[in-house]
């Protein structure tokens, strides 16, 4: 195996743990990107805009626009930089606004977010599994002598099956064992799946 395709995928052919590291510490980084971000931007921009403006609030300022080097005993250079920095905020305000309620643009990003996340196009997560495999199992019940219809059913069973094998599904065995105590064997899998389940280990700590 290539050093790319090591670093690409695991020897069983399943997502490097590498892949999968990185993108963790990338997925934590993300919690805070809205917040830092707007504080650099606003930040970043006051910074930029003081110099041009910096001498409005100086003792020296000898034109009609000026301010007190002082407010309330404080240097007018805070009040300053406030204000540019509240009025960035203001700006990014307005943006929003108009991203949302004029645009409406987040449609077509949540559209595109929705495209891309395979749980909601074609994998299984472990409470849509459940109640998928449930339906198929009443409906192949209540379908006896339709051939079309048990066939559907014995797809979306092994479709769920499928899907019992990933780390999602034995992330939600290994929780139900430790709140409800040892999880049965459900009717679409087998106990070398639910065995497989229990002995997967998880890195999440790292």
């Amino acid at each position: 195996m290539t050093f790319r395709k090591s670093v690409v995928m695991a020897k069983d052919g399943s997502p490097s743990l590498f892949r999968k590291w990185v993108m963790r510490q990338y997925w934590r980084m993300q919690q805070s990107q809205a917040v830092v971000g707007l504080l650099l931007w606003g930040t970043t921009i006051t910074l930029l805009v003081w110099p041009y403006v910096r001498w409005r609030f100086e003792a020296s300022c000898g034109d009609a626009l000026c301010f007190n080097d002082t407010i309330l005993g404080v240097p007018a250079t805070y009040f300053g930089l406030l204000s540019i920095f509240l009025t960035v905020m203001l700006g990014v305000l307005t943006i929003g606004y108009l991203y949302d309620q004029v645009f409406s643009l987040w449609t077509e990003w949540r559209s595109v977010d929705m495209e891309r996340n395979p749980y909601v196009t074609y994998a299984l997560t472990p409470n849509w599994m459940m109640m998928t495999a449930l339906q198929a199992e009443m409906l192949r019940r209540q379908s006896e002598g339709d051939e079309a219809m048990q066939a559907q059913a014995e797809w979306f069973l092994n479709w769920c099956k499928e899907y019992a094998d990933g780390e999602m599904f034995a992330r939600a065995v290994q929780r139900w064992d430790k709140d409800l105590g040892h999880t049965p064997t459900f009717w679409f899998t087998d106990d070398a799946a639910m065995e497989r389940a229990r002995a997967l280990k998880f890195d999440d700590e790292d």
